[in-house]
């Protein structure tokens, strides 16, 4: 199971989806009661700026000027794998639009900041077999160092990724945090009835570093007869990121649903 479509969505979502801000010059007042400017910075609004001209015009050398060659993450990205998965992913959703939120900010000293930000993504792939629907939602903190991205970290992040005429409805039960050796429940509920449909499945579990997401996996479908996925797991016994994909094939569509788990 390649995540090509589904985890470069966090990697990228901060500087690519630049390209859709609304507002760009306003941020919302941290809940923390930090004291917090609204308006954000000139130098961060050129960024954005920047990076919008960039991201419209599909200038991947543009996009990478606005990170540090030293760009790391907390998922093991660097610089070049960060090119790489950008370069790839709009190769194969090549209409793919991006809406950001800046939900706050704040100055780290002479040219250096801490963001957060809210990102939306969206956009198909076309085969020859079908027609592939990229959608997510995703929650990251950014540092920028000297007018460049230094540092991202995915703080939640939900993609989905569907095709068919009818793909299925899911509701997807799921913990957003643990802790370290915890059992928890992953279920997935499909809210259609079965009316004698066949149904199949599978729940994938993951980790959340450079070389999972280069790396392809087989995806073994079980046969459903409960309308569902029910199933439990159990944490890293270490504090980890996860990746928890539930997949279900109905013979009028199938969805991937795709969590990041964060064990702390």
């Amino acid at each position: 199971m390649r995540r090509w479509s589904l985890a470069a969505v966090s990697m990228v979502a901060f500087g690519v989806s630049a390209g859709a801000i609304a507002p760009p010059a306003r941020s919302n007042p941290p809940a923390n009661g930090s004291q917090l400017a609204q308006a954000v910075p000139t130098e961060v609004q050129g960024l954005i700026t920047g990076l919008e001209t960039a991201v419209s015009d599909r200038n991947l050398d543009a996009v990478m000027a606005f990170y540090s060659e030293s760009f790391a993450s907390d998922t093991g990205f660097d610089y070049a794998q960060l090119r790489q998965t950008l370069e790839t992913l709009w190769q194969q959703y090549p209409d793919i639009t991006y809406e950001i939120e800046v939900l706050n900010w704040q100055a780290a000293g002479p040219g250096n900041y801490t963001l957060e930000t809210r990102t939306t993504v969206s956009g198909t792939q076309v085969r020859p077999d079908r027609v592939l629907t990229l959608s997510a939602d995703v929650t990251s903190r950014q540092r920028l160092e000297a007018g460049k991205i230094s540092y991202q970290e995915t703080l939640t992040e939900t993609s989905r990724l569907v095709s068919g005429t009818n793909p299925p409805t899911l509701q997807v039960q799921l913990p957003q945090t643990l802790t370290p050796g915890q059992t928890y429940s992953f279920d997935t509920i499909v809210l259609e009835p079965l009316e004698g449909r066949a149904l199949m499945g599978s729940a994938v579990d993951e980790g959340v570093t450079a070389a999972d997401f280069f790396t392809p996996r087989p995806v073994v479908l079980d046969l459903l007869t409960s309308g569902g996925l029910y199933k439990i797991g159990t944490a890293p016994a270490e504090p980890d990121n996860r990746w928890l994909s539930t997949v279900v094939v109905r013979e009028d569509g199938m969805v991937v649903e795709t969590r990041r788990v964060r064990v702390e």
